[in-house]
């Protein structure tokens, strides 16, 4: 890749050599620089881990988890339990433990998933010994191992149709290259045959429809166009255009490969009005 220095350079170059003249033909690859030889793709840059999803020191556990989506959805399930369902699957979760929510990177939510239980990550803990997350968490974790394998993966934040009737719910779905369908796919991680059967899931999670949800920045031109009410969407009683926004910024975050946590915010989303 061309770093910012060479770039300054190569264009001052090409301003000098081409002020006053007309280009009638170009012939693409044919430089010598190895950016022109060897691009790299969409796909080869959402293989590569980023800050929040590399394992660090717990790389290895990554080694021995399989490569079967829906397998991996099973894994990342049975090692994790979301904050807001615990008690769904009879589990109390005191103040402490709650406070799992605030790990950051996969590196630090493996060393807790060892310290609740030293297992092989593909040995389904009890709800008890499970790392307590949301679905941002659940999200991240399966984009770290998807391309921990080599596959294109990225997280999308956004909102969900399937949570609350007629509501926008805040959430966070993982986005991986299904390369024998040549497209994306969306897959919620966090939804297991419990939440499935409770939220009356119609659809396939490893597949989740682009109506049931959707990303940031749709959910952006949606309510921009009028085409939605942006009192629709948000979470419990946080939601307007104000909430849209920030789930737009946090979408553009993540497409960068930074996974913000749902509460971080700074300048644009600390603003909490509709202007």
């Amino acid at each position: 890749m061309i770093e910012l220095p060479e770039a300054v350079v190569l264009a001052r170059q090409i301003n000098q050599t081409l002020t006053a003249k007309r280009v009638r033909q170009a012939t693409a690859n044919q430089s010598p620089h190895k950016f022109a030889q060897n691009r790299p793709t969409v796909l080869d840059y959402f293989t590569l881990p980023g800050p929040m999803t590399g394992a660090g020191n717990q790389q290895c556990l990554l080694d021995e988890t399989p490569t079967d989506v829906a397998a991996l959805c099973r894994l990342v399930q049975g090692v994790m339990i979301h904050v807001l369902w615990a008690d769904q699957y009879g589990i109390h979760l005191p103040e402490s433990r709650k406070e799992e929510v605030q790990l950051r990177s996969t590196s630090a939510r493996l060393e807790r998933i060892l310290e609740l239980d030293s297992r092989p990550l593909g040995q389904v803990r009890p709800p008890e010994r499970r790392a307590v997350g949301n679905c941002r968490d659940f999200t991240v974790m399966l984009t770290a191992i998807l391309r921990h394998h080599g596959v294109p993966a990225r997280a999308r934040c956004g909102f969900g149709r399937y949570f609350t009737p007629n509501q926008y719910e805040d959430h966070w779905v993982c986005e991986y290259w299904n390369s024998e369908l040549q497209r994306w796919l969306l897959v919620d991680a966090q939804l297991d045959e419990l939440q499935c059967r409770k939220l009356s899931i119609s659809f396939d999670p490893l597949d989740v429809l682009r109506d049931q949800f959707i990303v940031g920045g749709r959910a952006w031109q949606m309510c921009r166009a009028r085409e939605a009410d942006p009192e629709a969407f948000g979470i419990s009683d946080m939601h307007g255009l104000w909430f849209v926004r920030g789930n737009l910024v946090r979408d553009v975050a993540t497409l960068n490969k930074v996974e913000l946590l749902p509460w971080d915010s700074w300048g644009i989303l600390e603003e909490l009005t509709d202007e």
